[in-house]
């Protein structure tokens, strides 16, 4: 079913990322109080009254410029007025008007579609009388709101759901998050990420320049496969904080770590050109400390001049540099002209199958017994160290819980050899896999 789709739109730093947060509920776009903070289209969901519809952020909007990060912008926001089926159009209730906002009014009146013009930034009567200037626009009618302070969204909310049927609710899985695998797209600036997303979606949906950190937002995106739905979460580049220094990028560093923390993979995105880094180590590191599941994506493979080993020697450069994903499968692919990139999305599927899979507590015991009748545990302070009991306690990523008699007592070495012969027996050999050890 189709659903209706809001585009916010506007000059820049009129509000329109503070309203679209308001609106679905979450900070999903980040806001700052400078232009051109927003640069990609990003969307979600907004509900009221029982109605659910897309909502687009977009960047601001400035016709006379001839900035070429801006003309970009200018493109993505007319892709999302293309695709809306309901504009609204944002000023700032406290600025004067200007030459920009007549022409954002001509260009959205040629649009034929519904267009709810709303003055931002109402925070009292005083400002309520300054609003009236924006009728030299010629516009019908206007709507007054401070996005900041929660005030007149209600009434915005009633005329935009005047255009929604009452069945347009998304589909959800259990706990009302979405039945979808979570793929978060990381990595250091200028690896291909927007472009490797922008490819699965079949649209130029991410801005992609050749300027590191063009996206700035974690942008969620649909993509059906396979009879799959997969979520992209397109990530800013992630640099050492040492090179950090404007606090916008800051910020979407941390979103960009967050968004590792929401998918269930992680798929870290790796430069041919410059082989794998310290900052693709520490990158990687989080995934693998906060349980996620990994495909190692190495982009640009199409400039590198190769012959039968370079693959096979580039893979064990990763692997010397990445220890503890020696599970994690490898792909290399070039985002530029779709080598391999729909592959991505079979192991995804074989990585997401293992990140689930369960085991039943008698098969956990019988292996745990073969494993330590072939491999006794090294003893501790002079006492043998006895397994009693194992189960399966979790899965995402899969967790073995052991109860023993010393569980300080069981070195390090031992509990590896346990997590691989665990791997090996029940076949996770492309996920995570944790132990925990506990007194009976």
């Amino acid at each position: 079913m189709h659903k209706t789709t809001v585009a916010i739109v506007g000059r820049p730093n009129v509000g329109k990322s503070t309203l679209f947060n308001r609106l679905i509920g979450q900070s999903a776009a980040i806001t700052q109080d400078m232009p051109g903070v927003t640069r990609d289209r990003i969307y979600g969901t907004a509900r009221w009254l029982n109605k659910a519809f897309s909502i687009i952020d977009t960047g601001g909007l400035d016709p006379s410029s001839d900035d070429p990060m801006l003309s970009s912008m200018q493109a993505q926001t007319q892709l999302a007025i293309e695709e809306a089926d309901v504009i609204v159009c944002l000023f700032d209730g406290q600025a004067e008007l200007t030459t920009t906002d007549y022409e954002i009014v001509q260009r959205l009146r040629e649009t034929q579609k519904p267009v709810y013009y709303v003055a931002n930034k109402i925070d009292g009567p005083r400002h309520e009388n300054m609003a009236f200037v924006f009728y030299q626009l010629g516009i019908p009618d206007l709507l007054t709101i401070s996005a900041e302070h929660k005030l007149g969204l209600d009434e915005l909310l009633d005329k935009i759901c005047e255009h929604i049927e009452e069945d347009e609710e998304e589909v959800e899985g259990e706990g009302g998050e979405p039945a979808a695998m979570r793929i978060a797209v990381v990595g250091r600036p200028n690896v291909g990420k927007s472009s490797f997303v922008n490819y699965l979606l079949g649209e130029d949906r991410m801005l992609v320049t050749d300027i590191a950190g063009t996206t700035r937002d974690a942008i969620d995106s649909d993509v059906y496969a396979n009879g799959t739905h997969y979520v992209f979460i397109d990530t800013s580049g992630i640099r050492r904080k040492s090179r950090v220094f404007d606090p916008v990028e800051r910020y979407s560093v941390i979103r960009s770590f967050r968004s590792i923390d929401r998918s269930h993979i992680a798929f870290i995105m790796l430069n041919a050109e410059d082989g794998i880094t310290d900052q693709d180590v520490r990158i990687a590191g989080y995934a693998y400390n906060n349980g996620r599941a990994v495909l190692l994506v190495v982009n640009k493979w199409d400039v590198i001049e190769k012959s039968t080993e370079t693959a096979g020697e580039f893979a064990l450069q990763i692997k010397e540099k990445l220890k503890f994903l020696d599970y994690a499968p490898i792909i290399f692919i070039s985002a530029l002209t779709g080598q391999r990139v729909t592959k991505t999305l079979e192991l995804a599927d074989r990585i997401y199958a293992q990140y689930n899979k369960r085991i039943a507590t008698s098969e956990v015991n019988t292996a745990l017994e073969r494993m330590v009748r072939e491999f006794q545990p090294p003893a501790y302070r002079g006492k043998p160290v006895k397994f009693y009991y194992a189960s399966q306690s979790a899965v995402r990523p899969p967790t073995f819980v052991l109860f023993c008699n010393h569980p300080d007592g069981v070195h390090f070495s031992y509990k590896r050899y346990l997590i691989n012969q665990f791997r090996e027996q029940f076949e996770f050999t492309e996920s995570p896999v944790y132990l925990r050890l506990q007194a009976r």
